[in-house]
C-alpha cells in the first residue's frame, strides 16, 4: 500500500548550487528559494555552513538565511560538517541543522581523509551540541547501498550505524545512494532492515539518478512506506569523488510520479518548474530533469 501523502525537501539550493562554478548572487539564491517555499515545498536544504575557501557557492550562508522567513511553514535547513559549522546554524537562525557522515571505508578517505569511525565520533559530538543549542538534527548517512560497486558497504555494519544514532535524538534518518548504484530490490531489502534498526525515527532517502534508477527506487520505497525523499530541481548536483555522479532526482520529475501514482504532495510541480527553468536559462546549459524542459503545458 502506498502512502496517503509524501514530502519531498528539497536540496537543490545546497546540494545543487554547490557544484556549480558560476557564481550565483545572494538575491537570486534569495528569490529560488523564496519561490521554492511558495510553490509548497515545506522542506528545503538552503545552504551550508562550510569553509568558503573550499566551497565558494557557500560563502553567503549567513546573508542568505537571514533573509529567509522563520514564520512560515517550511522549514528551512543547513547542512554542517564539524561543529563551528553547527554553531553557525544556530547562530544564523536556523531551526534544523543536517549532518552527513560516509559509511564505507574507502569512501571516508577519498571524501574526508578520516575513518568511518572518526566520522562517527565528530557526528556524535555534533548531535550533542545542536540539540544543546535548539536545533533538530537530521543525520544522513553516505553510500550505503555502495560506493565502488554494489553491496561493498556493508549492511549489517550500517544497522550498527542507524541503532547508534536513533539512540542520540535525531529527528530524522537519511539514506544516501550517492553514487546511484542501487536497485529497487536493493531498497526495499535496506529500508526493511534499517526500519527493524530504528523503528521511531523518521526514514528518509536521497537517491542519485546516475544509472537511471531513480524513480524506479522512489517507486520501491513508496511501497515500503517510505514517506519523505530528497530532490533536486531539474536535478542538479553531483558528488567529485564520484566519476560520472550525476545530481539528486529531479523534483519536478518525482512530483509527476506522485501525481500518477495519486500520492499528494502539496507541491505545485510547474511552479517549480518554472523555477528550474530560470535556473537552468541563468546557468546557460540544460539540466537533467525531464518535465521542467516541456514547459508550462507540460
Amino acid at each position: 500500500m502506498l502512502p496517503r501523502a509524501v514530502e519531498l525537501c528539497e536540496v537543490g539550493p545546497r546540494d545543487g548550487f554547490q557544484f556549480e562554478t558560476k557564481p550565483i548572487p545572494t538575491d537570486r539564491k534569495i528569490r529560488i528559494i523564496r519561490a521554492l517555499g511558495a510553490a509548497g515545498l515545506r522542506r528545503i536544504q538552503a545552504v551550508s555552513f562550510v569553509h568558503p575557501d573550499r566551497v565558494p557557492q557557500m560563502a553567503d550562508a549567513e546573508r542568505v538565511v537571514e533573509a529567509l522567513p522563520t514564520d512560515g511553514p517550511t522549514v528551512f535547513s543547513g547542512l554542517a560538517l564539524n561543529l563551528r559549522g553547527v554553531v553557525r546554524a544556530a547562530d544564523s537562525g536556523l531551526r534544523a541543522v543536517d549532518l552527513s557522515i560516509a559509511t564505507n571505508e574507502t569512501h571516508a578517505r577519498d571524501n574526508a581523509n578520516m575513518t568511518v569511525a572518526d566520522g562517527v565520533d565528530r557526528a556524535s559530538e555534533m548531535i550533542d551540541r545542536a540539540r544543546s543549542l535548539g536545533l533538530s538534527v537530521q543525520i544522513g548517512l553516505q553510500t550505503v547501498f555502495g560506493y565502488g560497486e554494489p553491496g561493498d558497504t556493508p549492511l549489517d555494519f550500517v544497522l550498527d550505524l542507524v541503532a547508534t544514532f536513533a539512540r542520540a535524538g535525531i529527528e530524522s534518518l537519511s539514506l544516501a545512494d550517492s553514487t546511484g548504484l542501487a536497485g529497487p530490490v536493493d531498497v526495499r531489502r535496506v529500508v526493511r532492515a534499517v526500519r527493524g534498526a530504528a523503528p521511531g525515527v523518521d526514514l528518509v532517502l536521497h537517491l542519485h539518478d546516475t544509472r537511471g534508477l531513480g524513480l524506479a527506487n522512489v517507486a520501491a520505497a513508496l511501497e515500503e512506506g517510505v514517506q519523505r525523499f530528497d530532490t533536486s530541481l531539474g536535478g542538479l548536483g553531483g558528488c567529485p569523488f564520484i566519476p560520472g555522479a550525476t545530481g539528486n532526482i529531479p523534483t519536478e520529475d518525482t512530483l509527476w510520479l506522485m501525481e500518477r501514482l495519486g500520492v499528494p504532495t502539496g507541491v505545485d510541480r510547474e511552479a517549480v518548474s518554472a523555477v528550474t527553468r530560470d535556473v537552468a536559462e541563468f546557468l546557460g546549459r540544460t539540466l537533467p530533469g525531464r518535465l521542467y524542459r516541456l514547459g508550462p503545458a507540460g
